[in-house]
């Protein structure tokens, strides 16, 4: 089962709101909408959403209003966004939506076979990575510890023997 991150999907309709997330049920993920970008906004700061699929036209802030603020807080600026829009795909729009960062740019109406299959793998994808980053602050965290109050690992290789203790010149028993 995925974690506890959203995908929080956002359109000013509501029938398309339930169309996605008919189509992104089957999926299994936690699923989360917002009619406008700055119900968006307000719960991608609050945190737990792992995705964003967000329409290009709403009314007040834009779905392109929304990824450049994202963009700009080191805590949201690698959750992947896909823009859905209804007006099929300009070359400007293409660029703009590229040049800020957007996973995909889908033209509604969305065939839900292949927005699952795109929401599947950018959200687990960005879920992996999340993880190898919490991996890496826990080991940079060990690094900075003193030596000598770090444990000592054992070797991954049940056949090497432990290393003897510097400070102490009896060996640890075989683990054999």
């Amino acid at each position: 089962m995925p974690s506890d991150a959203r995908i929080l999907i956002v359109d000013d309709h509501e029938d398309t709101l339930y169309a996605l997330e008919s189509a992104l049920a089957p999926l299994g993920y936690r699923l989360a909408r917002a009619t406008s970008g700055d119900e968006a906004l307000k719960q991608v700061l609050r945190g737990q959403v792992g995705l964003l699929l967000l329409d290009v036209r709403m009314p007040g802030v834009s779905g392109l209003d929304v990824v450049r603020y994202l963009r700009r807080l080191e805590q949201t600026q690698h959750i992947p966004v896909v823009l859905l829009t209804g007006f099929g795909l300009d070359p400007e729009l293409t660029a703009t939506a590229f040049g800020l960062g957007v996973a995909d740019l889908i033209t509604k109406p969305v065939d839900p076979w292949t927005l699952r299959t795109k929401i599947r793998y950018l959200y687990d994808a960005h879920q992996r990575h999340q993880a190898l980053e919490q991996e890496l602050r826990e080991l940079r965290a060990l690094l900075e510890e003193p030596q000598e109050s770090r444990p000592a690992l054992p070797h991954p290789d049940t056949r090497v023997p432990y290393q003897r203790d510097p400070q102490n010149t009896a060996t640890t028993p075989d683990r054999t």
